[in-house]
């Protein structure tokens, strides 16, 4: 096969996370292909998803077409494919699958074999739920990072911009620096500086009404604090 020079793996989008029992137990037990991607894309689209009840409709995994490519790159059998490696995940006990009675007929939901997801998936069987329009929430994109962000509009990531970058992420909600670069694309000043301005104006004069609810007082930068301590364990 012929090597693929392109980036097939973007770092400034928000990461999915992976639950480490999904490596230690069930990544040893999966043996087929077909099976394995799609509980990789199970985990991922649950996770993007919103609110406390999540789960995946059978027609929406059917009606995918980046899940049916990776399923079948010719397109054919996808659907096929899709419910045998969806009957795997849940006898191996990846996944949990409900039934419910609609006014269509029955539908199909798909649940993380979670705590959450056996909760969810015991008031289903009990009757105590059934989802509404209102629950039917698309999977989201993902998100990018603030790092992602900052070299797409504002300029290089240096090492002293990332340890910024990294303090302003432990000190200020998401969304806040999100906006905090915006503006600065907006006024034409692209730099930590500005964007550090108006993130310090808000923690102090609070966004909108709202405060970040945080601690005031800023953090040493990374690199002051690796100075410090190593000072201290020099004069030891």
């Amino acid at each position: 096969m012929a090597a693929n020079n392109g980036i097939m793996l973007d770092d400034n989008k928000e990461p999915v996370a992976l639950p480490a029992s999904f490596f230690s137990r069930l990544l040893p037990l999966i043996d087929d292909l077909a099976e394995l991607k799609l509980t990789i894309y199970c985990l991922s689209a649950i996770q993007q998803k919103e609110g406390k009840r999540r789960y995946l409709r059978l027609a929406e995994l059917e009606s995918d077409e980046r899940l049916a490519t990776a399923l079948s790159h010719s397109g054919e059998r996808a659907h096929d494919i899709l419910r045998q490696s969806l009957g795997r995940a849940v006898a191996r006990g990846a996944l949990l699958e409900a039934v419910i009675q609609t006014g269509a007929g029955s539908e199909r939901l798909y649940l993380l074999n979670d705590a959450r997801g056996q909760s969810l998936y015991q008031q289903i069987k009990n009757g105590e739920w059934r989802p509404s329009a209102a629950d039917d929430i698309e999977i989201l994109p993902p998100r990018p990072s603030i790092y992602g962000l900052y070299e797409e509009n504002i300029g290089v990531l240096t090492p002293m911009i990332v340890d910024s970058l990294k303090d302003a992420e432990a000190t200020y909600p998401q969304d806040w620096i999100e906006e905090a670069m915006r503006l600065a694309v907006e006024s034409n000043k692209r730099n930590w500086r500005y964007i550090r301005a108006i993130l310090e104006r808000w923690q102090q004069e609070g966004r909108n009404g709202e405060k970040s609810g945080r601690r005031l007082g800023r953090r040493k930068p990374a690199r002051s604090r690796q100075r410090t301590a190593n000072t201290t364990l020099a004069r030891r």
